[in-house]
């Protein structure tokens, strides 16, 4: 029962909910009526601790009795009478980890620098060619003859500062029907108005912005990304629709082209906001982006919407009709309705743009002015951390010293299975729970990585995993050994589940190898982490390159097969298939983190309480 005990000042009360805890409540501006002149009120009383809710009515007596109580896993913000009073973080003083590395290593040092640095010259090399877009001709037709500006000047003008997360900007290279730099569109999040937003802005240079297959996929990613974490979506449409050659890829299967629209209506349903400006194009299936939106804004003269262009009408029916007649701005703002907000310029439509989104209903903290202590040790030190190979890997702790406030961290069962570390550190003031692999993934190393992981659900710490797979198979030689591999196979099966299950945030660093089922317990890209990225350096496969040998019998099969491994392993083949969020340099890895954990934590400014309803539909 919920019990309420009377202190000495009116204003002041105990409340002892269902569960036992004890809450000291000090929120009331008048006097209880109900305590002082026995009179029948309605209160209500939220539990900040064990997240029970009551709504009690008092008897003529004094008594309250429970009229309602139910679940609520919303955070205090949402519901709780007191969430305005500010909270003192508890203070911590982890221990400091020692992050200086033996002189005897030099040589490891050293030779991953090397291994780092050549990484990073293919890593800018790849970054210049993906910033010249289609290149200087495509470039020169879209700003000169179009009038329109480039993709990367529109975020300009669309968000707060150049200081966004961009996702894959690596998608979409050395593909088997060609180059497609950026998978013709830009994504990541970015803030508008001090509030973190999902972006999708098509990149018409590279081929008109036409949708390939790799476009469809990097779209569904950040709309993945948005309802993961809950953030507003603004598409940026100038789209000429699917690529019709490839169009057994786009159109017809689940995760296709016609899930980006099902995703529109299921985010409009969970109130996740969704903005679209039409700056060109929309033709096609790239017409239905903006109509599903919650609000749209079109550009005079440059956008357009429609099914089928002026030719297609020329066509099925003899018909001359420009663009703007047939699906412009004026059209679409005073006849159709299919727009909300007529912009006569793209500046305009940036700005009222912004101007939707401070009408969300978001509280947008202050800025935290908490002093964060900077790691004792260098960033750029990690290039030569960053193992070439697995046999050149060092102790785990010299990079998280890199990484963590102050170099601090509470290991968690520091003395047992020292392969795996795990342990509560801060990054940039946000708590965080860190899993990395130290050697190899053992029976006892699992055990201790399902409770450690469990650990940090259960208090809803965010969690970073590190991971560096050793690439050796496990062998079976006797029976001794077929036991060991079985109880380490069921303690590995443990620790999957325990990763799959946690519903606190989950953020994966590849800073080495990323093998076979092992990386599965590590929370690979299959078991859904809101955030996925590796190193330059990052090798990714089922078998490790150079080891296929101990899978296949036939020499020369072998060596076939590590040659392809060795080749399709790399970081920048994985990222161009969209296997990961992007590649990242070691130095940023920290930075990177940081705004991964912001962005994460917005969702507890959403004003609006979750409830189900259709999505928003329009005339």
């Amino acid at each position: 029962m919920l019990r309420l005990h009377k202190t000495s000042r009116m204003n002041h009360v105990i409340l002892i909910c269902m569960n036992g805890r004890r809450r000291l409540s000090n929120i009331f501006s008048q006097p209880l009526l109900w305590i002082s002149e026995k009179k029948y009120t309605v209160a209500a009383f939220h539990c900040s601790l064990c997240q029970w809710k009551y709504i009690t009515s008092a008897c003529p007596h004094g008594t309250p009795k429970i009229q309602q109580w139910n679940w609520s896993a919303k955070p205090a913000l949402y519901c709780s009478m007191s969430s305005s009073v500010p909270r003192k973080r508890m203070q911590s003083a982890f221990p400091v980890i020692d992050g200086a590395f033996h002189p005897v290593k030099s040589h490891i040092f050293e030779a991953n620098l090397r291994n780092s640095q050549a990484c990073q010259q293919r890593y800018l090399e790849l970054k210049d060619k993906v910033l010249n877009g289609a290149g200087e001709k495509a470039i020169a037709r879209h700003t000169q003859r179009n009038q329109k500006f480039l993709v990367r000047d529109r975020l300009r003008m669309l968000l707060d500062d150049e200081d966004y997360l961009e996702l894959s900007p690596f998608a979409g290279l050395g593909l088997p029907y060609g180059d497609i730099p950026s998978a013709g569109c830009l994504t990541g999040v970015g803030q508008i108005n001090g509030l973190w937003c999902v972006f999708f802005a098509n990149d018409a240079t590279v081929k008109g912005g036409t949708a390939y297959p790799i476009t469809v996929k990097k779209q569904l990613r950040a709309q993945e990304i948005a309802i993961q974490n809950r953030l507003p979506c603004v598409y940026v449409v100038d789209s000429g629709g699917a690529f019709l050659p490839l169009q057994s890829e786009i159109f017809p299967d689940k995760n296709h082209g016609g899930l980006v629209f099902y995703n529109e209506a299921i985010m409009s349903a969970m109130q996740i906001p969704q903005v679209a400006v039409v700056c060109g194009s929309c033709t096609a299936g790239g017409a239905y982006i903006p109509t599903m939106t919650d609000e749209a804004v079109i550009v005079h003269k440059i956008g357009t919407i429609f099914l089928g262009g002026p030719p297609l009408v020329k066509a099925a029916t003899g018909e001359e009709i420009t663009s703007e007649d047939l699906g412009g701005a004026t059209l679409h703002a005073e006849k159709s309705g299919v727009v909300d907000h007529f912009s006569a310029s793209e500046t305009e439509a940036y700005e009222c743009t912004r101007n939707i989104i401070s009408t969300l209903n978001f509280v947008v903290p202050e800025q935290d002015i908490t002093e964060i202590n900077e790691p004792l040790h260098s960033a750029e030190e990690l290039m030569g951390l960053a193992p070439r190979s697995y046999n050149h890997s060092m102790d785990i702790r010299l990079i998280v010293s890199r990484l963590t406030d102050g170099s601090q961290l509470q290991e968690f069962k520091a003395r047992y299975a020292s392969t795996l570390l795990t342990g509560f550190a801060r990054i940039e003031g946000h708590q965080v729970g860190i899993v990395a692999n130290n050697g190899e993934l053992t029976y006892e190393a699992s055990l201790k990585g399902t409770h450690f992981v469990q650990l940090c659900d259960q208090r809803d710490i965010p969690l970073i995993f590190l991971q560096n797979i050793a690439p050796e198979p496990v062998h079976t030689f006797s029976h001794n050994k077929a036991e060991s591999n079985t109880n380490r196979l069921k303690a590995q099966g443990s620790m999957m589940s325990a990763v799959a299950c946690a519903s606190t945030p989950k953020i994966t660093v590849v800073i080495g190898g990323c093998y076979g089922g092992d990386s599965y317990a590590m929370c690979g890209r299959s078991f859904d982490p809101n955030f996925l990225f590796l190193w330059p350096n990052a090798r990714v496969s089922v078998v490790a390159p150079g080891h296929a040998g101990a899978l296949v019998q036939d020499e020369e099969e072998a060596l076939r097969i590590n040659k392809q491994l060795e080749e399709e392993s790399t970081a920048f083949y994985s990222s161009s298939r969209l296997w990961d969020d992007g590649v990242i340099l070691p130095q940023d890895t920290r930075k990177v983190l940081s705004k991964c954990l912001k962005i994460i934590k917005q969702k507890q400014y959403q004003l609006s309480s979750p409830k189900k309803r259709s999505p928003l539909l329009r005339m």
